[in-house]
């Protein structure tokens, strides 16, 4: 019987592309008593990886929180291994704003002491009396009350790049950390002003409202669920997001666009982006804020330390990085004196919004003027062969350049390839394009038509 996954997250990448179903990305939660949380976890795990679905679970004696990737085809049959638990039954799934078919490449169903890791001791209130659970439209009415706070209980690397207009965003790493910051700071309005809170899907908030309610907080009202249920709800009912800028997400996307709005500054030069990146060195892997230009200039990479260490043989890097914690570095995310223009550090400015369409998505080089035309999107490894998506067309006789922090700066000349298993002699846009290479590319890679 297996109860973990035992595929590398490049094979599952393999079996996906090659399977060509489309996937959907969704998240939920439910708290219930849940008396024997391993056999739970077990069963789960048996009923998931029987439907394909991958993603990211914690379970505890207080219930479930999730985050998944399921086939579309048996969207339905997952629900029913759902609600064949009573606390579970017409439970709501937040569907992804955005859907990226690679958003999780694993299975992982892990106990947990909690689902949420709030630092609170739940014996000493009430945990099931809640804030007002508020829809769209309402959120959006409660939200233009001049006696009305709103907080985001997000982190700070979340609320960077998107929050609602208004809202007070703790500089905080965890969510722990927001609960005692916030309870200090409104002591004083407690009784009189409307406490409006969000997060991501719901789940923080759950536990946060009933907080405040224990500590003396009158009118406590929370946006149910989350951003992502409040973008769905704007879109169907035509409201006007009070939402600007990305929602972040714990997967492969790193986030999802709500508005066109561009809040947030790269770290390394200030100028407007909001793209997370992870950094290339594997031994670093610090999540930060990295535009076109300072990607192609640092080759993914945060530092310039991180660069040379790319640069070695790999491995060099693997001997570099064995016994080496790199947690602290993860749990810090956006931290770093290496980034000097992280936002709501002492001495950083304020940046103006911009909307997404100004800002550039084409990297160059003084040396040479060159467009990037599409992305890599996997390697066949025993094949020697790449799947590119293609974001411009490109031709037979093209001089192209593939591009990345451990493939380098790869150059070839298009001389066969393939769309839909098909020989072609342009490859549109939209077309996921292969070909042959006499070189390894990774995922993300940019490929790039040489103009000059």
């Amino acid at each position: 019987m297996q109860l973990y996954n035992t595929l590398s997250a490049e094979e599952r990448a393999e079996l996906i592309e090659q399977a060509g179903e489309n996937r959907l990305t969704l998240s939920f939660y439910a708290y219930a008593k849940i008396e024997n949380p391993q056999q739970f976890r077990d069963d789960l795990f048996l009923a998931w990886d029987a439907l394909d679905a991958l993603g990211r679970t914690y379970v505890a004696h207080e219930g479930i929180n999730a985050q998944m990737s399921v086939p579309a085809s048996k969207f339905e049959a997952f629900r029913q291994t759902l609600e064949a638990y009573d606390f579970m039954k017409g439970i709501r799934l937040n569907v992804a704003v955005e859907q990226d078919d690679l958003s999780f490449l694993k299975l992982t169903v892990k106990v947990r002491n909690k689902i949420v890791a709030d630092g609170l001791n739940d014996d000493t209130f009430d945990v099931t009396n809640k804030g007002i659970h508020l829809r769209a439209k309402e959120f959006n009415q409660l939200l233009e009350d001049p006696n009305t706070v709103v907080v985001d209980f997000r982190n700070h690397y979340e609320s960077e790049v998107g929050h609602f207009v208004g809202a007070i965003t703790p500089d905080v790493d965890t969510f722990r950390e927001s609960l005692p910051i916030i309870k200090d700071q409104l002591e004083e309005i407690k009784e009189e002003k409307n406490l409006l809170m969000y997060c991501t899907g719901g789940i923080r908030c759950e536990k946060a409202s009933a907080y405040f309610k224990h500590h003396g907080f009158k009118n406590v009202y929370q946006l149910e669920g989350g951003i992502i249920e409040y973008t769905r709800q704007v879109k169907d009912e035509g409201l006007e997001s009070k939402f600007i800028g990305k929602n972040f997400v714990f997967d492969h996307r790193l986030g999802e666009r709500i508005t066109d709005d561009v809040i947030a500054n790269c770290h390394q030069c200030g100028k407007p982006c909001d793209v997370h990146v992870n950094c290339a060195n594997e031994a670093c892997h610090l999540l930060f804020i990295q535009c076109d230009e300072c990607a192609e200039n640092m080759h993914g990479c945060c530092s310039t330390e991180c660069l040379e260490v790319i640069q070695l043989p790999v491995e060099e890097q693997k001997n570099l990085r064995k016994g080496v914690q790199k947690g602290n570095l993860i749990f810090k995310k956006g931290r770093s004196e290496s980034l000097k223009f992280k936002k709501n550090v002492e001495g950083a400015t304020e940046i103006q919004p911009v909307k997404v369409s100004t800002v550039t998505q084409i990297r160059k080089k003084q040396v040479e003027r060159k467009v990037l035309v599409g992305t890599v999107q996997h390697y066949f490894t025993k094949a020697s062969v790449g799947q590119f998506e293609i974001e411009k067309a490109v031709q037979l006789g093209d001089k192209i350049a593939i591009v990345g922090p451990t493939t380098g700066d790869e150059r070839l000349v298009l001389e066969k390839m393939l769309v839909n298993g098909q020989e072609v002699t342009v490859a549109q846009a939209g077309d996921r394009m292969t070909m042959e290479l006499g070189f390894r590319v990774r995922k993300n890679d940019q490929i790039f038509k040489i103009l000059d």
